[in-house]
């Protein structure tokens, strides 16, 4: 399974981030841009919530497995490699989603005067940072699924589970 990258994910927000600028301009112009929704942001913060707790979980079922514990539940290599696929996922939803309301907010700057434009830049941005959240989580749950002896082979660069 190949790692995330970052060149990927940062593309996918860049790319994303200047299209939909570009689309609300245009929209404006046409007529009213449609509102970011509040729900945004908090969607985007349960999703880096889920994929932190996972990686949590895995991490300490996987070291109590190396000490040994008697009551130590394993980890199922399907579990942690379909754990992964979804954090991946997730990041690469969020990577498009958080370009697509940064380009939004950095459209709305211009009109931060107006109380409701100003709401919605606001809500734009925390969508952004929950964004981020959610790849930070997703790159945190891919680490700790990382098979150790991963590390000698391919020249140095491991593999996810």
């Amino acid at each position: 399974m190949k790692e995330l990258r970052i060149r990927t994910l940062a593309t996918v927000f860049v790319v994303a981030g200047v299209l939909s600028w570009a689309g609300a301009r245009l929209w404006n112009s046409v007529g009213t841009l449609p509102s970011v929704p509040l729900a945004a942001p908090v969607v985007l913060a349960l999703i880096a919530a889920v994929l932190t707790a996972t990686a949590l979980s895995i991490r300490n079922r996987l070291k109590a497995q190396r000490e040994r514990r008697p009551d130590a539940k394993g980890v199922d290599p399907l579990m942690a490699a379909r754990a992964v696929v979804f954090g991946q996922a997730s990041a690469l939803v969020a990577a498009l989603v958080s370009g697509m309301y940064g380009g939004v907010g950095t459209f709305l700057l211009e009109h931060l005067e107006i109380p409701a434009r100003r709401d919605q830049a606001i809500y734009a941005g925390f969508s952004v940072l929950a964004g981020i959240a959610v790849i930070v989580a997703a790159f945190f749950l891919e680490r700790v699924c990382k098979l150790p002896e991963d590390d000698d082979t391919n020249g140095g660069a491991a593999r996810a589970v």
